[in-house]
């Protein structure tokens, strides 16, 4: 899809459900980017068009719903022999039903490169999530090994705090046995997602799983290796970019959160500044591009109207 294409959906975003239009059977909640009901069979994840940063709801960004539920559902498919998932069924292009699972209370973030938060807290002289880095290290330099860097799950409007790996075993977050699998297996996505994404031109600089229990068994949760988890650069311009300490091509949200920065120097307190359209158009083919060069698909949208979307899950959820 062309820009051209794109502008003409920009009034005609999926922002969500409203409480009201959910039927009596199902438990509703509206998260940052999902809306999830819960039901005796399982839950149904509905990914809107919502976008947040710095832990906010900002605006809404065309086809980003259909296109992370669809990245996902890539990714899961391409992951089953590392570790299983809890989807259940695709019900449209941008909803899903799932397993109930009892999900594990951390984020993991795997990191490739030492930029963004971690960056910021390096400069300051912090470690990251209980890691010590050396000295001497530039913006966006690759880690000899990738950093394992778990945080808290905060609730909605607050921020996730960074939490180290002896902490959480410490204080019984997580079982050591189990813990340790997770840190096994994120590394193992990670470097998958890696390999994956460089046979496309493309790096993965860093990414966040949820992880979660389903009989006992260890399983993928949320999403995987999409542009509102992952931060993602081109890798034929990286050496020169970073040799002159530039900010890196990018085909993820960062470039949103870089536009709040510099812009309107909002990192997530006070009030949220509108975005204009012409960021939102941005944003949103930085999220077609990124499907289309991690899948190796032309975007063409499945979603449905709002209307629609809302009738067929309605529907969904009454049977």
């Amino acid at each position: 899809m062309d820009k051209m294409d794109v502008m003409k959906y920009l009034d005609s975003t999926f922002s969500g459900f409203k409480a009201e239009s959910v039927p009596s059977s199902a438990k509703f909640v509206s998260g940052k980017v999902r809306d999830i009901f819960t039901t005796e069979a399982g839950l149904v994840l509905s990914t809107t068009d919502r976008i947040s940063a710095f832990d906010r709801i900002l605006s809404t960004i065309p086809f980003k719903g259909e296109i992370l539920n669809r990245l996902s559902l890539f990714w899961f498919e391409n992951t089953g022999n590392i570790i299983p998932n809890h989807i259940s069924e695709k019900i449209t292009a941008r909803t899903i039903a799932v397993k109930k699972c009892e999900v594990l209370p951390v984020e993991v973030v795997v990191r490739g490169y030492l930029t963004g938060s971690a960056w910021r807290d390096y400069q300051e002289g912090k470690a990251v999530s209980g890691i010590e880095l050396p000295s001497g290290m530039k913006m966006n330099q690759r880690f000899d090994t990738p950093l394992l860097t778990p945080s808290t799950k905060a609730e909605q409007g607050e921020h996730d705090m960074p939490i180290s790996s002896a902490e959480i075993v410490s204080t019984g977050l997580v079982e050591e046995g189990l813990w340790r699998k997770v840190e096994k297996t994120a590394l193992e996505l990670f470097e998958f997602g890696s390999d994956t994404l460089a046979s496309r031109g493309l790096i993965l600089v860093d990414t966040k799983y949820e992880f979660g229990l389903l009989g006992g068994e260890l399983v993928i949760v949320d999403e995987m290796h999409t542009p509102d988890s992952s931060r993602i650069w081109y890798a034929d311009t990286y050496p020169e970019l970073f040799n002159a300490g530039g900010k890196q091509r990018e085909i993820d949200k960062e470039y949103l959160r870089q536009w709040l920065i510099e812009e309107k120097n909002f990192m997530g307190k006070g009030e949220i500044p509108q975005i204009p359209d012409e960021v939102r158009l941005e944003v949103s083919n930085r999220y077609i591009q990124a499907f289309e060069q991690i899948t190796g698909e032309e975007f063409i949208p499945e979603s449905l109207s709002s209307e629609d979307e809302i009738k067929a899950i309605i529907a969904y959820l009454k049977t």
